[in-house]
């Protein structure tokens, strides 16, 4: 176990700042491997450990992962995203990233801490006989969900990883060189326990014999099923993907919510259209999504950073019937007595009393009903929307356009307002770029849209485009940049993870 410990200090080693550095967390209690695992309590503290590495468990690790860091490498680095600022954000925001950018590092370590704290609970509340095996098997389930969700994300992003598992815990020979494991393998192992553990979560929380309440944010069957689906539209198996979309349709759980601006909107913890999310509440342990992405000089949203932005060519490709343009702050009176604006073209120079802004920030995580500094916002990691557009996808490489998967794609889109797809308008090809447009449109800092560019071979070309248009260099190379550069850290502790045919 002491060698366990060693490498999970490794893993975590890196770059990790806060504006808050002088707030240490108080620790109330000190569970581990020796006085813990003795009661359900003990089991379903291990479980929520897991689901706390998606957002930072503590104050000043509160940005971490799926609350602020990962929309840096799945959409800055896009044709969207956009960031006015220079550092690691900056390299990814115009292609020039290395082995040394800390958000890549901090990525990394948190999505490892994650499956750290999964491998841990899985070996040791398999072995609890203080529990009933209903209640083993549902924890381990959920344990096993979230991992498989971590490697999801690290091949997304790396392509082959280490492979870590429940057995390193019963057997840590860490100081080993373990070389990656393929994409293809780790999609085995990925698919083998989400196939296991959709047999043995339940559809929702409620009435839960287990937990007793709804308990919801926990991982769900339509949760795993929809994970699965995921993975199999990345590697193209099209049926497959179609097939489980369809499960996830018929468990009739899930619709989608009314308004696209109020299902991002703090308030809504959890609604209809959650498969799966990372919960927040500001006044427990709150995240700096709003403080990323708000506007800076506004009169209500006030002192944020307008730091994960979009660029204004994807801004003007919303038509002013559809909603979701209104999910942004385009213009507005600043608290600086500005006017802050677009430029009517590239390069102007603004007249007196007008500002320009670089990009246009967004209100899916910064809404003007929010002012605390810390805020409560839920991330949407798996919803309804993105089953609907990816089934129509898979229903396009099947048989090119049809009804149903014109009709898919237009209850997203009246969802918004938005101008509905007409079926005699398209071929196979028009349509797969009608929904990688819809995609963007609907879950843009969702953290898709790199794997969509990358999925439909339009990475290199969209996002050299957009850069080209407005002066910069054209970077991005493929197959080369399909996947990131392993942290220069990484590297250094283990050869195997080479970056000879990444930068």
């Amino acid at each position: 176990m002491k060698k366990y410990t060693i490498l999970l200090l490794l893993l975590a080693a890196g770059l990790q700042y806060s504006c808050n550095e002088d707030l240490d967390p108080k620790v109330y209690s000190s569970l581990n491997t020796t006085n813990g695992y003795q009661t359900k309590s003990d089991a379903i503290a291990a479980v929520n450990s897991i689901y706390g590495r998606l957002k930072g468990p503590s104050v000043g690790d509160n940005f971490s992962y799926w609350a602020t860091r990962h929309f840096a490498l799945t959409d800055i680095a896009t044709d969207l995203g956009h960031c006015q600022f220079g550092g690691d954000p900056g390299q990814l925001s115009l292609g020039t990233w290395n082995s040394a950018n800390g958000l890549l590092l901090e990525d990394w370590n948190a999505m490892y801490k994650l499956i750290a704290n999964a491998n841990t609970a899985i070996y040791y509340i398999g072995r609890m006989s203080s529990i009933s095996e209903i209640e083993k098997a549902q924890f381990i389930a959920e344990a096993k969900f979230l991992r498989a969700s971590s490697y999801m994300d690290l091949t997304d992003s790396w392509g082959p990883v280490i492979l870590m598992t429940e057995d390193n815990v019963a057997n840590p020979k860490y100081l080993e060189q373990t070389a990656p494991t393929s994409v293809e393998k780790i999609d085995e192992f990925i698919i083998k326990d989400l196939t296991e553990i959709a047999l043995v979560l339940p559809a929702n929380y409620k009435e839960n014999i287990i937990y007793g309440s709804n308990d919801v944010g926990r991982a769900t069957k339509g949760a795993a099923l929809t994970l699965l689906a995921k993975l199999y539209l990345r590697s193209h198996d099209w049926q497959k993907v179609a097939t489980l979309t369809q499960q996830v349709m018929n468990l009739g759980e899930y619709s989608l919510y009314p308004s696209y601006l109020g299902l991002f909107k703090e308030s809504n913890k959890w609604c209809s259209e959650n498969i799966f999310s990372s919960l927040s509440d500001a006044n427990t342990n709150g995240t700096e999504l709003l403080n990323h992405f708000g506007p800076t000089d506004h009169p209500v949203v006030q002192n944020r950073w307008q730091y994960y932005t979009v660029n204004w060519d994807f801004y003007n490709t919303f038509g002013n019937e559809d909603d979701r343009k209104q999910c942004f702050f385009p213009e507005f009176m600043g608290s600086d007595g500005l006017l802050h604006k677009q430029a009517p073209t590239l390069g102007a120079e603004p007249p007196a009393g007008q500002l320009y802004m670089p990009d246009v920030s967004t209100r899916k995580y910064a809404d003007d009903e929010t002012t605390t500094y810390y805020d409560g916002h839920s991330v949407n990691i798996l919803r309804y929307a993105d089953v609907l557009l990816s089934r129509a996808e898979a229903l396009n490489e099947i048989s090119g356009p049809t009804t149903e998967a014109i009709g898919l794609i237009n209850q997203v889109k009246a969802r918004s307002h938005a101008k509905q797809l007409i079926l005699g308008d398209y071929n196979q090809s028009s349509l797969r770029d009608a929904i990688l447009q819809e995609r963007g449109w609907e879950l843009f800092y969702e953290g898709k849209r790199r794997a969509d560019l990358i999925r439909m071979n339009k990475y290199d070309v969209l996002v050299n485009a957009y850069h080209l248009r407005v002066g910069e260099a054209a970077l991005v190379k493929m197959p080369q940049n399909k996947y990131y550069t392993y942290p220069q850290s990484q590297v250094d502790l283990n050869p195997n993870l080479s970056n000879a045919d990444r930068q």
